[in-house]
């Protein structure tokens, strides 16, 4: 880790930190070296990249003789082409670029771990040994089952806040609403700029903002509110990705408020636990968040429907379950089972 925390042992698991960076240039010249060192310096007989930055340390690593997995958590790629501030160009050479730098350098490494089944399916084509390991809930952070007597005139949104995820129609939706429901934001702003923006819209004296919250504010959220956003735009990462808030909605029984997407509509409205709505129309997301709070019994039908699909197929156990087949398929080729994760805030 690069987090400044010092060293640290936790359920088990020894924690080394190589100091956090000053900012971005040092995280960039300075920080890959020292978590190279560090690990180079434990001596472990598996290392699992976390960070695409880290690539040249894992090759490092293996011209050291080191088993290394590395462990997609996005789609690089994809992330390229829908960064704004980068021209049209710029964007398709970097990251044509940097899928072929992709390539060269997963073919040498020992295992992929890929993030969401479409990112498994890309490496898959670079090396035969990919698992994909999706991000569900714990279920036991989820074990009681929501007390609907309790819950508020409210919707959640909870997660990191930026234009991209919608903020912007979300407040503008509150404006529309024709019930007394309220937004309850759970998340702190990516973009102070934006924040200052959207708090002089009209909708946002609908808005409770949190802002960042720990799991269990996270969940007290959840119990109150009545329906869960996921209103994310259709950039080219989202439109296959799996975001754990959509789960962890299902999970703590509320009906999810997602955007229009083939994959999210296949989950959503497949389980009958929601409903889509496209997400650049405030008014769709208004007439969503209305007919949830004007209508308790349809909401908690659908909330139990997504808790249902969660405990049958969306849930951590059976995704540790892959990750310890394929950990168990890599110590058959070595003599010990230490393993270090390398990781980068």
């Amino acid at each position: 880790m690069a987090d400044g925390r010092g060293d640290e042992l936790l359920e088990g698991v020894r924690i080394v930190d190589v100091g956090r960076p000053a900012g971005r240039l040092q995280r960039a010249l300075r920080t890959t070296g020292r978590v190279w060192r560090a690990a180079l310096a434990l001596d472990a007989d598996v290392y699992q990249l976390h960070d695409p930055e880290l690539i040249p340390a894992g090759l490092r690593l293996k011209r050291r003789g080191r088993r290394v997995v590395f462990d997609s958590h996005e789609d690089v790629p994809a992330q390229l082409l829908a960064k704004p501030y980068l021209g049209r160009l710029s964007r398709r050479l970097l990251s044509s670029a940097f899928a072929a730098y992709e390539r060269r350098a997963c073919r040498r490494f020992d295992g992929l771990i890929a993030a969401t089944p479409f990112i498994r399916a890309r490496l898959a084509t670079i090396h035969p040994n990919t698992v994909d390991v999706n991000n569900y809930p714990v279920l036991q952070e989820f074990d009681t089952a929501p007390d609907w007597r309790r819950k508020a005139m409210e919707v959640c949104y909870v997660g990191s806040i930026s234009a991209i995820r919608g903020i912007r129609e979300l407040v503008q939706a509150c404006e529309l609403l024709q019930s007394p429901a309220r937004l309850s934001l759970a998340g702190s702003f990516a973009e102070p700029a934006l924040e200052r923006e959207v708090k002089v819209y009209a909708g946002w004296e609908r808005v409770d903002a949190h802002g960042h919250l720990d799991r269990a504010g996270v969940q007290r959220t959840m119990a109150r509110a009545m329906a869960g956003l996921v209103t994310l735009h259709p950039v080219v990462n989202y439109l296959d990705a799996l975001p754990v808030k959509m789960f962890e909605y299902m999970a703590a029984g509320l009906p999810v408020i997602a955007s229009r997407f083939p994959l999210w509509q296949e989950i959503v409205e497949g389980n009958d636990c929601g409903v889509c709505v496209d997400p650049g129309d405030p008014a769709a997301i208004a007439a969503a968040i209305d007919h949830f709070c004007r209508h308790p019994l349809e909401a908690r039908r659908m909330g139990e429907n997504g808790r249902r699909a969660v405990h049958s197929r969306y849930h951590w156990r059976g995704e540790a379950d892959k990750l310890a087949a394929f950990y168990d398929r890599l110590a058959a080729l070595t003599t010990s089972t230490t393993s270090l994760c390398l990781d980068r805030p």
